[in-house]
């Protein structure tokens, strides 16, 4: 199984979730795939454990491992003792005729700490696409901002959120760093919200199916950079590259 290429024209490519499609996602296998492979940037979720940060979807492991262990609950180091499903999964699987499987844990997929992500997106030379997965304290993304200082990686990051407010402090902290705010496909782009965005400097980071050429349009007008989540359906990712998005997440696509 591999990647599948499109014609992506100048839209930078970011792998969702390290490489869903062919890892289990937020894993270092996931984010050492795509550091093998052409994409810009390699996108993770980050959330607070007990004693510092981990990379992983959701607060707990339900769904990714045979036992569950909520992450806010649970230190670093017991976290990391659980092995996870190796798990393959794109939103277009079976339009490519490819049956979406969950198989038994393996050894190796592990939960990463917010340093390995760090660490391995460096020594791959990739952006990192860093996604705060709830609302966090000042004093939290204080610590986030420093992991990325302490690896030296702080022109090499962008955040996503959606949450407000978590953006906010980042630009508070870090007036230059690029943010992206999260949208899903309920969201209404009105005048005010683009205009609101504009004004604050961020660039937005929208849900595939919310996503128009008029849309794109109105959006870039306002010099607003524009992220597209989560598309893996190759005539749809051309389309959006012809229409000049600035960026594509994606399972598959490369």
């Amino acid at each position: 199984m591999d990647t599948i290429k499109i014609n992506k024209k100048k839209t930078k490519m970011v792998a969702h979730a390290g490489l869903f499609g062919l890892e289990t996602a937020n894993t270092c296998a996931g984010f050492i795939a795509a550091g093998n492979r052409s994409y810009w940037g390699v996108e993770c979720d980050v959330r607070v454990a007990k004693d510092g940060l981990v990379v992983i979807h959701n607060d707990s492991t339900e769904g990714f491992a045979p036992e569950t262990v909520i992450m806010s609950e649970s230190t670093v180091e017991n976290i990391q003792k659980i092995a996870l499903y190796e798990r393959h999964f794109f939103h277009s699987m079976e339009d490519y005729g490819i049956t979406p499987r969950i198989n038994p844990p393996r050894s190796d997929l592990r939960i990463p700490t917010l340093q390995e992500y760090i660490s391995i997106c460096k020594h791959y030379d990739k952006v990192c696409v860093t996604e705060l997965k709830h609302a966090m304290t000042p004093e939290t993304i204080a610590d986030v901002v420093a992991a990325f200082r302490e690896q030296d990686y702080l022109e090499n990051v962008v955040f996503i959120s959606f949450f407000w407010e978590n953006l906010v402090q980042i630009r508070k902290l870090l007036p230059d760093c690029p943010v992206q705010f999260l949208t899903d496909e309920k969201y209404d782009f009105t005048d005010e919200f683009l205009d609101k965005v504009a004004q604050n400097g961020f660039d937005l980071d929208i849900h595939i199916f919310t996503t128009t050429r008029e849309l794109v349009e109105r959006i870039h007008a306002r010099g607003i950079a524009l992220n597209v989540w989560t598309c893996d359906w190759v005539e749809k990712a051309e389309n959006l590259a012809a229409w000049g998005v600035d960026y594509i997440t994606s399972n598959i696509l490369e």
